[in-house]
């Protein structure tokens, strides 16, 4: 028997991991590569950079917990009407289970015999996974997304930061840029990969979006430090 290799349950996670990490990276090393491009201080630049890291870090823990938590709260609201709907009809919750069968592909007497066997083992659990769509895998867990968020956001903003810890101030831009644009790559590709998906587009994808919103950052911190 060939054994398949599933990775739909890493969904949310990795969601999260890979938005918390990519963010981390873009908006601290953004920050530094516009305030070095307005010409401010050595000490000027690190405590932006420490600044962001601890704002970011709790701004995506709170948005996805609360995001989340929205999600979590739509599936508790539709679970409580088929629960509902159970109580008080169960005849026709029965032949909505088996339509739903019978537009599958299954013939009218089959559809009917699982609606029954599904639902006598686990009637609100069957209507859940096959009315609405909520499934165990991907059902909506608010604080692993939060915890997941803020880890990883600090996690990628720490790399652009002790880049611009290390390098000399002359050469400060071109370091931060090269090793982000190095690790939103590797990210890119760890994203890919951990998902089934090619490595090559997931890197360069991120990579492109990258490049944008640091140009963007710095052009933006360069016109500023220009005018004042």
């Amino acid at each position: 028997m060939t054994s398949h290799i599933h990775r739909t349950h890493r969904s949310g996670w990795l969601r999260a991991g890979v938005l918390g990490a990519n963010d981390g990276v873009l908006s601290i090393s953004s920050l530094l590569l516009g305030v070095a491009a307005a010409h401010m201080s050595s000490s000027e630049i690190l405590v932006t950079g420490f600044a962001g890291l601890v704002a970011g870090a709790l701004s995506m823990g709170a948005g996805e917990y609360v995001s989340v938590s929205s999600q979590a709260d739509t599936e508790r609201a539709d679970l409580d009407i088929e629960r509902s709907a159970l109580q008080n009809d169960y005849d026709a919750e029965h032949i909505e289970l088996r339509d739903i069968y019978i537009r599958r592909g299954l013939d009218h007497e089959l559809a009917a015999q699982v609606s029954r066997k599904l639902m006598a083992h686990d009637a609100l659990g069957a209507h859940a996974r096959d009315d609405i769509g909520i499934t165990e895998a991907l059902t909506a867990r608010p604080l692993q997304a939060a915890t997941t968020s803020s880890v990883s956001f600090v996690l990628g903003g720490i790399v652009p930061l002790l880049a611009g810890i290390l390098a000399p101030g002359e050469i400060l831009i071109p370091i931060i840029a090269a090793v982000s644009l190095v690790f939103l790559a590797a990210l890119g590709a760890f994203a890919a990969h951990a998902g089934g998906a090619p490595i090559f587009r997931g890197a360069a994808r991120v990579l492109m979006w990258g490049a944008l919103t640091m140009g963007a950052t710095g052009a933006v911190g360069a016109l500023f430090g220009a005018v004042t």
